[in-house]
């Protein structure tokens, strides 16, 4: 194979993104997206607004947290602020998967519009697969993977509405929790440094402490125990690391 054909065009690297769509990552977001489905289905939130929800807000745990607020009668502030506190964990994504995907003449306004589609499983597939793609086509490989993923999510969403409205909720829940689980898994084999492991351990095992504690604010509190505690550990390391050399 020669250099051009190693290459190959933005089209042809827009369809190899595209075929991502049959990978591990998104065939378990998919299904989680059908337990979802059936969550806003029992709510009795129209289709309409669940595929408008699906391509607007895209994060599952968002829309999951936004469906919450809105059985709970919480005010649009509230709901608002929730969502957002949400979405922030998504920043760290995106300012690590930007510099790996962009060139000098990436331009801003396509990096913005592609940072919308970063959730964990496309950021997962594009970390664990970009350096196998020349550095000129990864914008665009990341584009056919993330805008098919959420076009095919709210085809799905179409489609399996009116049979998921029965779903026991023991069913739902398991398809809900298949995400994280795979996200957890991927992230913790994929981890280069073990500042990662102790992050994730941290807030794991705070994670029930801080659900007894403040249930409302379990998850950042975990996030931000988890992630400062592995930042000290991190810096102690280092410096006895540098005191011994």
């Amino acid at each position: 194979m020669d250099d051009g054909q190693a290459i190959g065009s933005g089209r042809t690297w827009f369809a190899a993104g595209m075929r991502g769509i049959f990978s591990l990552p998104a065939l378990m977001l998919m299904l989680s997206f059908v337990g979802f489905c059936a969550f806003t289905a029992q709510a009795g939130i129209p289709v309409e607004q669940v595929v408008f929800m699906v391509g607007a807000v895209w994060a599952l745990p968002a829309k999951v947290i936004l469906v919450s607020s809105m059985l709970s009668g919480a005010n649009l502030l509230t709901a608002f602020v929730a969502v957002t506190l949400s979405s922030i964990r998504l920043m760290p994504m995106v300012a690590a998967l930007v510099p790996e995907i962009r060139t000098e003449k990436t331009p801003t306004w396509l990096l913005l519009f592609l940072s919308h589609f970063v959730a964990i499983t496309a950021w997962v597939f594009a970390m664990e697969r970009v350096q196998a793609v020349p550095r000129e086509h990864r914008v665009t490989f990341f584009a056919g993977f993330g805008i098919t993923l959420v076009l095919a999510n709210m085809l799905l969403v179409v489609i399996v509405y009116q049979f998921v409205a029965e779903f026991p909720p023991i069913v739902a829940g398991c398809l809900f929790f298949l995400t994280p689980v795979y996200f957890l898994a991927s992230i913790w084999k994929s981890a280069r440094h073990p500042v990662i492991y102790v992050a994730m351990v941290g807030g794991l095992v705070a994670g029930p402490f801080f659900y007894w504690l403040a249930p409302e604010f379990d998850i950042l509190l975990a996030g931000v125990g988890g992630g400062t505690l592995a930042w000290l550990a991190e810096r102690t390391w280092r410096k006895r690391r540098e005191l011994s050399a």
